[in-house]
């Protein structure tokens, strides 16, 4: 087993599932920084989870850097610990979980074939049966990654973000960081009706993309409306929304007002706080997750390294919901063989 960290024997010994989580009781500065600390896993067959690094922005239009994402991320999860304060959930006793590395880009600079490599990256861990929890890399990413998971049915999706990301174009790419929600609704990989799109604010030049989501049957929860529901009743409302049916979480960093992040690339004044966002994601506990992302995350732009730490605890909160659902399904198969 190759391990992120090496096999020291700091403290106390972390097992799922016969995977070694002794790295987590290492120091945090010390070893090769991976996904929570968690081993270095190739193979999806040997796990429940894969955390993934996708780090691309060729689809992003405006400010760039978060190809440097992941690895930021990475480096800053060494802060995170096993056990949720709040919920007490430790997804490391629940699934087997490890950083499966970064999707390869050998044509990083054609952004329909890097786009197409993702989707080969991740038909490997659906066909494991594997949910993915990803860290990019600029929001196009999610479109591949859905056209991975998604082939056998379309599926629901909370989506976290300043912007709804359903333009029909940008700078003549209908492929960009802006557009993947509307076309995966035009390729039958998200089921409109069960989508709510969480803390949109911000101007923009055309009203074509708040059209296409309330036009499609979207739920579209703008941040004025956020703040008079309050978090519990965002809660209510998509829990509502996506029902029982296989859901997605998609966050974006510049859902956050920039005061907590601002390295990202299209960040918007207005938006919520670090421990709001926190809330939010905890309130997804029940729902039938399937996989996530962590995306936006633009290094460069905050050389204090604080929005990578918000990007990999933010993470970390969709880990442990994502893997109570996991392990939820595991122990409902298990009954019924």
């Amino acid at each position: 087993m190759l391990l992120g960290n090496p096999p020291v024997e700091y403290g106390t010994t972390f097992m799922a599932n016969e995977l070694d989580y002794t790295s987590m009781s290492a120091p945090r500065y010390s070893g090769i920084p991976t996904f929570m600390r968690t081993p270095l896993i190739r193979d999806p067959s040997k796990l429940d989870i894969a955390l993934v690094g996708v780090p691309f922005d060729a689809g992003s239009e405006n400010r760039p850097g978060q190809r440097h994402g992941p690895r930021e991320i990475r480096n800053m999860s060494s802060m995170t610990r096993s056990v949720h304060h709040v919920t007490k959930i430790n997804p490391y006793e629940l699934c087997r979980i490890a950083d499966m590395g970064d999707v390869p880009f050998p044509q990083a600079f054609d952004l329909e074939r890097s786009h197409a490599d993702i989707t080969r990256f991740y038909d490997t861990i659906r066909e494991a049966r594997v949910a993915p929890l990803s860290a990019g890399g600029d929001h196009s990413i999610s479109l591949p990654i859905l056209r991975a998971i998604a082939v056998e049915e379309p599926v629901g999706m909370v989506h976290i973000d300043a912007h709804t990301d359903t333009c029909d174009e940008e700078l003549g790419s209908r492929f960009t960081h802006g557009t993947p929600f509307r076309r995966a609704v035009e390729e039958g990989l998200l089921d409109p009706k069960r989508v709510v799109q969480i803390g949109i604010r911000g101007a923009q030049n055309s009203e074509e993309g708040w059209a296409f989501s309330l036009d499609s049957g979207m739920r579209v929860i703008y941040m004025e409306e956020f703040s008079q529901l309050g978090v519990e009743g965002v809660i209510a409302e998509l829990r509502c929304r996506t029902g029982n049916g296989p859901t997605y979480v998609s966050f974006d960093v510049d859902s956050l007002d920039p005061a907590f992040a601002p390295g990202t690339g299209t960040p918007e004044i207005g938006g919520m706080t670090t421990i709001e966002a926190q809330r939010l994601l905890r309130g997804l506990r029940g729902l039938h997750l399937i996989g996530g992302d962590v995306v936006e995350v633009s290094p460069p732009f905050d050389l204090s390294g604080n929005t990578a730490l918000v990007g990999a605890t933010m993470m970390y909160e969709i880990l442990c919901v994502l893997a109570e659902a996991v392990a939820q399904r595991k122990q409902i198969a298990t009954r019924e063989t």
